[in-house]
């Protein structure tokens, strides 16, 4: 998920699916440096009665492990491989039979939709993918016609909520963005000739991430914020006040009718201090009642379709939007749940079921010697650690935020040294440092042991060595 500049009405969302009644759909992203064998999570995903899933490629490795689950499955293109779709409708019918037609048959994959790109359209993207998206969309929505496919598999686009806009932040002020609007209305218009669903991403917590001044109570579904009235309409939350924006947006230029389905939706739980499995709870909690009530929005009464963002945590996510974006799983990196939450929207105190069959590697940590006396020393080897693992739980309001230096310091290191399988080079820097059977983590501050990986480690995103500069200013401000 990439991040826009949100008004109080223009969240950046992603979503997940409707009430358990109808499946409750969950994202599951691969920016993880050691992710769970696919088998693992069909697995996790049956066991807690999610029956959708979102995915941002379509790797066949993963897709292929929803065979005969009965797990309806989102495929998705990324924005890297739109130009060549939309270059060449041949290359559009590739893509369709090695990546969908290959899954269909008896006990095969239930493919549902195809996600042509991912957010394209995004401010920050400085039009990149403008002329791309749309052709692509219309290429594999003829290629999956062709093949046959077409009345069931849907292809669409994954947007940010950041295309429509409020210049009042009312509701039915809602319209495209002036600079989108001619090209939306052509997606718009194919959209609602193919009878595929507006798919888009909005995320309450980012309009109190974005904006100081946000009511807090706003952005969640239990009241005790003041409710805003547009013309004889009354809003108590800001998801509600997105989507309508966007249902107006549509009912303005004639597509009033078109389905909307959210496909990204969440609260992370680490990585600023609104981050926390504390307001995580309490958003899903309300968030989850609604989807069970199936209220809809008051311009849209009834069931929704939603995917939830996301599943797992991602440790090699870009963290230039901000250090949560590795944190916004309902679960651990390893599939055990982070907190209390009831997929069915009645509110019980239950902890999802966790994942099974998953191996760690050996009980140990490294951390730095008790002998290091000269902290500031520490610095580059800090900066290295944090440039190439996960740290953005030692920022600012974060759970490891309370530690004291040497703390910081022996984190760091260990994150460098699990995401590095634990190789004993990897626990160096310089003898400094030195690896332990004894658990270093402290309160809230989980020291991680890493999993057995069936899949092989990604780059590292854009953005973290900024991150891990911005991060040693932190640490070392007070010596």
């Amino acid at each position: 998920m990439a991040r826009a500049v949100c008004t109080i009405w223009t969240l950046c969302a992603i979503l997940v699916s409707a009430t358990l009644a109808q499946g409750i759909g969950v994202n599951w992203g691969s920016q993880t440096s050691h992710p769970l064998h696919p088998s693992i999570v069909a697995g996790m995903l049956k066991d807690n009665g999610i029956t959708k899933i979102k995915l941002f490629d379509a790797d066949p490795w993963t897709v292929s492990a929803f065979a005969g689950t009965g797990i309806e499955v989102m495929v998705g293109i990324a924005n890297n491989q739109l130009k060549d779709l939309s270059d060449s409708y041949s290359n559009a019918k590739d893509w369709v039979k090695h990546n969908v037609s290959k899954h269909i048959r008896d006990g095969g994959v239930d493919i549902r939709y195809v996600g042509v790109g991912n957010e394209p359209f995004l401010t920050g993207f400085n039009g990149t993918y403008v002329k791309t998206t749309f052709p692509a969309l219309k290429n594999i929505q003829k290629a999956l016609d062709e093949a046959g496919y077409g009345d069931k598999i849907k292809a669409t686009i994954p947007l940010n909520a950041d295309v429509y806009e409020s210049r009042s932040n009312n509701p039915s002020d809602g319209n495209f963005r002036k600079d989108m609007r001619d090209l939306m209305l052509q997606i718009v218009r194919f959209l609602h000739d193919n009878k595929s669903p507006f798919l888009v991403n909005i995320y309450p917590f980012l309009s109190l991430y974005d904006n100081s001044n946000f009511p807090v109570d706003f952005a969640f579904f239990d009241g005790g914020s003041k409710p805003i009235q547009d013309k004889n309409v009354q809003y108590n939350n800001v998801f509600d006040a997105n989507f309508d924006t966007l249902v107006w947006t549509l009912k303005k230029n004639n597509f009033g009718d078109l389905k909307i389905i959210v496909g990204e939706v969440g609260w992370p739980t680490d990585g600023d201090k609104n981050a926390n499995t504390k307001l995580a709870k309490r958003f899903y909690d309300g968030f989850l009642k609604k989807m069970a009530n199936k209220k809809g929005t008051p311009l849209r009464p009834g069931p929704m379709e939603v995917y939830l963002f996301g599943l797992l945590d991602e440790d090699m996510k870009n963290v230039a939007p901000g250090d949560f974006e590795r944190h916004w799983g309902i679960f651990q990196y390893d599939g055990k749940p982070k907190f209390s939450i009831d997929f069915s929207g009645q509110g019980r105190e239950k902890m999802p079921i966790a994942a099974k069959g998953v191996q760690y590697m050996d009980t140990q940590w490294c951390v730095l010697k008790k002998d290091v006396t000269n902290m500031t020393g520490t610095g580059p080897d800090v900066d290295y650690a944090c440039s190439n693992s996960d740290c953005t739980s030692l920022g600012y309001g974060s759970s490891c935020n309370s530690m004291d230096v040497r703390g910081n310091v022996s984190y760091a290191f260990n994150m460098y040294f699990q995401m590095q399988d634990q190789s004993v080079e990897a626990c160096d820097f310089n003898g400094l440092a030195e690896i332990v059977k004894q658990n270093p983590s402290r309160g809230h501050c989980m020291f991680p042991i890493m999993i057995m990986s069936a899949g092989n480690r990604i780059g590292l995103a854009y953005g973290v060595n900024i991150f891990a500069g911005l991060l040693l200013i932190s640490l070392f401000a007070t010596m």
